[in-house]
């Protein structure tokens, strides 16, 4: 019997009882939904730390201060003494290093424009912010190191804080008032969207970045024991050096310069962010896989409920199976048969359930705000699937169904 033979006469055998053949493939619509969705979300994760990787960069290191006790009490993180500008030139002197920024935050800071306010976080950082962290301007212009040793009122808007302060999208070269001190708008930062997924992360473009001295004199403020501080510095590595290497010696650099101790703790911090998403992105690939084994596991469930009803339909056309033979048709034929029935059956199954989990798709990203992606490995996985388990699981019934003998399958009621 040839295949073309063999898919018609599946498709009439599962069309002449559609309900029965409904309620066989709705574990397959369930399991390949489910694996759709499943795929999609983890695919869509990875496409989002991917993004962040590059965002961020790979070979930048962050150092913080770290916690202190005061009166015998935690005082939590980033409350030991801060980092100072001579920090900064003495990590700007090691080899590996190809650019330096401290920078200094302010949060909850109250920005004014001739058309509205808006609440906002302000950050200070040297000229060399832009190079470290791949971030410049797309409109405008960035600030340079002349305007940071002067303390220029310039600044640079997150694309949130230029949209809200300025809906009608005439910032650039436009004055504000921060905290009530007017500054001179020079340049829109390129969007960089959110640090976490799902809605849940933080703002990055809801942001004023201005220069390091202006920032500390006018807004944040001095530090009582610190003279010129900062609150973090930020370390791009250069090409080709060893990143967790460049780690070692920067911590070995500050302990060194905030004098501790031989096998005391250190009072600061140092993070390859890049390495912590990496390490996010094992957990969410994890996660994934996890998620795409227990749908598997409705596939296996359906492929069980395929197996049972063309069994059914096996015991159902016994006589038809024992004339077809009667007229010359081959036991292999007949597994031909009942095989492509099941393969057809479970790929029907996988089509509907690949429109279903389409649909899943869009409607978790619009609730979830989270990215997916649905790429076409995915969609030939779960059709790919639905077929196998046709082929799997129809296998025993279609061979059971070859083996009969055709005198007996005559005699049957």
């Amino acid at each position: 019997m040839k295949v073309g033979l063999a898919a018609t006469s599946a498709a009439e055998a599962l069309f002449s009882n559609p309900l029965r053949s409904l309620l066989t493939m709705l574990g397959i619509i369930i399991g390949v939904a489910s694996v759709m969705v499943m795929m999609s979300i983890g695919e869509g994760a990875k496409a989002q730390i991917e993004a962040q990787i590059s965002s961020v960069g790979t070979n930048v290191i962050t150092l913080q201060p770290g916690n202190m006790n005061r009166g015998g009490r935690n005082q939590g993180g980033g409350s030991a003494r801060p980092f100072n500008e001579a920090d900064v030139s003495a990590i700007a002197e090691q080899p590996y290093v190809e650019a330096v920024t401290g920078s200094l935050s302010a949060q909850g800071v109250n920005a004014v424009s001739e058309e509205t306010n808006w609440v906002t976080s302000v950050q200070g950082a040297t000229a060399d912010f832009f190079e470290v962290n791949n971030w410049h301007a797309v409109e405008g212009r960035d600030f340079t190191a002349q305007e940071v040793q002067s303390g220029a009122a310039v600044a640079l808007l997150g694309k949130t804080t230029a949209t809200n302060l300025f809906p009608r999208g005439d910032a650039l070269g436009q004055r504000m008032r921060v905290n009530g001190i007017p500054i001179e708008i020079i340049g829109i930062l390129e969007a960089k969207g959110q640090s976490g997924g799902g809605g849940m992360g933080r703002d990055r473009d809801d942001m004023i970045l201005a220069p390091l001295s202006m920032v500390r004199n006018r807004i944040t403020g001095g530090n009582r024991w610190v003279s010129r501080h900062v609150s973090s510095i930020q370390v791009l590595v250069q090409d080709g050096y060893d990143v967790i290497e460049a780690q070692d010696e920067l911590a070995t650099l500050m302990r060194e310069r905030r004098r501790i101790e031989p096998g005391a703790q250190d009072n600061f911090g140092v993070v390859n962010f890049a390495d912590m998403i990496k390490q996010r992105a094992a957990v969410a690939e994890n996660m994934s896989m996890l998620l795409a084994f227990t749908a598997a596991v409705s596939l296996i469930v359906g492929g069980v409920g395929v197996m049972n009803i063309m069994l059914v339909s096996v015991t159902e056309r016994t006589r038809e199976i024992g004339l077809r033979m009667a007229i010359g048709a081959r036991g292999g034929d007949i597994l031909l048969q009942f095989l492509v029935e099941a393969v057809v059956l479970c790929t029907l199954g996988g089509l509907i359930g690949m429109a279903i989990g389409w649909v899943g798709v869009y409607a978790y990203a619009q609730i979830s705000q989270a990215p997916m992606l649905v790429s076409p490995i995915i969609v030939a996985t779960a059709l790919g699937a639905a077929a196998s388990v046709g082929l799997l699981f129809g296998f025993f019934p279609a061979r059971r169904a070859a083996q009969l003998d055709p005198i007996q399958a005559l005699r049957h009621d």
